[in-house]
């Protein structure tokens, strides 16, 4: 099989010639900057600075070299706008605070305070305050919560707070996203993953909104999971917003893509965290998922793809609603949360999701255990989710700046060990 028939035949739930492999399909399947870096070196290839696959976490966009050494089946059709809302068609370079040299969005602007740490400006304005901020030593952004407003509880405006966090995708960039994907489907035989950032209701990355110069209304993400009890109403109209929004660019996307993509992220938010859930079924059920199910609904009935969620932690009380809703494919699959039981995830929910990750704990595992230990629970994973199809191997999100890189390899090693008796 090629790439493409390989991960097509894992997500609809039919077993490939082999487990398909991930690294880089997605902004929150790939890796750092410096571990790519690092990466790079171990495998003898050339020394470059690398293009970012998302700003924010500092991930690195994985090129073809790696793809073809570590066998990686998919490729990320990148949006060509960075999470400070400037556009990446020209690029300048950058290095990270813990030594990453990447090219970044030639429009971003940013300055370096006497503590070390260094703070970017939404859409590259310094006349407003910065938006996102790198620690000394540090390898990815924060949003900055000093800048965020108080709200006012008397006076909740919601389509004026949000009124410039959802635009319409411009022309100009929808005419990249349309010849990169060209470009993928073409020349490339891997699985294209397109990535949409405009349905991510309530993401923890979003709701500061570093992309905006003036952002109001209730912005920190403690207040904003506050209000999906407080004040349900004003959570519920920036969702609607948000979602009438994201059915508008949904037609302008697919316009720009057509079938060059087998499937797309449609969301990155998180709602469980290490030992719980973030918020209750009952809100999830009241303010989120109907908006979802909608979503899903025009790409199931519009389009071919197949539709990713990824949701960190523990959220095993949601998974009913993520096939009510009709979520094709989970990421990334964080068993090391309460209650992510994989047996059972697989046993229950392998025949109605695809697995999309899952195949190593990036905390403890990959980051601290050694090649041997590594091994072992890549084995151990694959044997458990890919029974029967429907998986895509990844470690659970993005691999850290600091893991060792010959963990990293073990890791690949392990898959190609486990993929060879296919």
């Amino acid at each position: 099989m090629t790439s493409r028939e390989r991960v097509i035949e894992a997500i609809n739930h039919r077993v490939p010639d082999r487990v398909p492999v991930d690294l880089g399909g997605t902004q929150v399947s790939t890796i750092s900057a410096k571990a790519y870096q690092n990466l790079r070196a171990a495998l003898g290839l050339p020394e470059k600075p690398c293009e970012l696959n998302e700003l924010f976490m500092f991930a690195a966009k994985v090129d073809d070299d790696v793809r073809e050494k570590l066998g990686i089946d998919t490729v990320c059709l990148n949006y060509p706008v960075d999470t400070n809302g400037c556009r990446t068609n020209r690029l300048q370079p950058f290095t990270s605070l813990d030594g990453a040299h990447a090219l970044i969005a030639a429009d971003n602007k940013w300055d370096i305070l006497k503590d070390g740490s260094i703070v970017m400006y939404p859409q590259g304005d310094k006349t407003v305050p910065a938006s996102t901020k790198m620690l000394p030593g540090g390898s990815f952004f924060d949003n900055i919560m000093e800048r965020l407003p108080e709200y006012d509880e008397d006076n909740l405006t919601p389509r004026e707070d949000f009124k410039d966090d959802f635009p319409q995708i411009r022309d100009d960039v929808a005419k990249e996203i349309e010849n990169n994907s060209v470009h993928l489907d073409r020349d490339t035989d891997y699985a294209v993953i397109g990535q949409f950032p405009y349905a991510l209701l309530g993401d923890a990355g979003v709701v500061p909104a570093p992309f905006v110069k003036h952002p109001a209304g209730i912005r920190k993400m403690a207040d904003f999971l506050a209000a999906t009890l407080m004040y349900p109403e004003y959570v519920e109209e920036v969702f609607t917003m948000q979602t009438e929004n994201t059915m508008k660019n949904l037609e302008i996307y697919r316009e720009a893509v057509g079938d060059r993509i087998q499937v797309i992220l449609v969301s990155t938010a998180d709602y469980g965290a290490q030992n719980s859930a973030l918020i209750s079924t009952e809100v999830f059920q009241e303010l989120y998922k109907p908006h979802y199910t909608r979503i899903n609904n025009w790409i199931h009935t519009h389009t071919n793809w197949k539709t990713m969620y990824h949701c960190c932690g523990s959220i095993v009380n949601f998974m009913d609603d993520f096939v009510d809703m009709g979520v094709d494919i989970l990421n990334p699959v964080q068993l090391s949360a309460k209650d992510m039981d994989g047996k059972m995830l697989k046993e229950k929910y392998g025949s109605k999701i695809c697995f999309w990750g899952g195949g190593v704990d990036s905390q403890k595992t990959l980051a601290f255990s050694d090649p041997d230990g590594v091994r072992k629970e890549v084995r151990e994973r694959m044997d458990m989710l890919s029974d029967g199809g429907g998986y895509v191997f990844n470690p659970v999100h993005n691999i850290v700046s600091d893991t060792k890189v010959e963990n990293i390899l073990a890791m690949f090693d392990a898959v190609r060990e486990y993929n060879s008796k296919f």
